[in-house]
């Protein structure tokens, strides 16, 4: 690949991580070290690197690897990690042609499928592949390690952390517990005010001096 061909594909990167809006999911918004990572890919045995252009300017790309044999599978699949047109030059084939020469490259090798990831948000992308036969082959949802550790350290409660299973299961008697002692806290609180205030009416009643009573001098 030559220096000019690097630097198109640098700016077609940067120009969809843009208009993705996924920052860094997509790539480094670096030029120095994306220009590195998009060398190395470039190099790469199993890399695909491919520009399209239109009346001479970059206006297209399609990054992928050819994934397999592995340890679970004997079948050899190029994923697409980004496929991608620039907005202005859309709807004149040039995704057409780049996945035109995805193909071809997928049957000379022997791969047996081809996945693409579309950038969130394209909906117009997603059409795309759909059109050509593309079908959702799995969901997949990110996070990163740090947000992970601190929602799992929120997530579980302290004595499950301890004790496992025991321990969640100890937590619920005590709580269990807890609001039957307040139930009977608060009744028995009840019945003491219902008494208290049955003896001060008597108490009341008793001193009302008797509407019969006379006085003598």
């Amino acid at each position: 690949m030559s220096s000019v061909d690097l630097e198109d594909l640098v700016d077609l990167c940067l120009q969809a991580r843009a208009e993705s809006g996924v920052g860094r999911q997509l790539c480094s918004d670096d030029r120095d070290r994306l220009r590195e990572h998009l060398s190395v890919l470039a190099a790469a045995p199993d890399g695909l690197t491919l520009v399209a252009t239109c009346d001479g300017e970059p206006a297209g790309l399609v990054l992928g690897r050819l994934l397999g044999p592995g340890l679970m599978s004997d079948t050899v699949v190029l994923s697409l990690d980004a496929v991608y047109v620039r907005p202005q030059q859309r709807r004149r084939g040039l995704g057409h042609a780049m996945l035109q020469a995805v193909a071809e490259l997928a049957e000379t090798t022997g791969v047996t499928d081809v996945y693409a990831a579309p950038l969130p948000g394209s909906r117009g992308m997603q059409r795309f592949l759909a059109r050509l036969g593309f079908a959702p082959a799995a969901a997949h949802r990110v996070v990163s390690t740090g947000a992970l550790l601190r929602r799992l350290a929120l997530d579980v409660p302290a004595p499950a952390r301890r004790g496992g299973t025991r321990g969640l299961e100890d937590l619920i008697e005590r709580r269990r517990r807890a609001r039957a002692r307040a139930l009977d806290e608060e009744m028995l609180a009840r019945q003491a005010t219902a008494s208290m205030s049955m003896q001060v009416r008597r108490a009341v009643h008793n001193r009302r001096p008797s509407s019969s009573s006379t006085t003598t001098s």
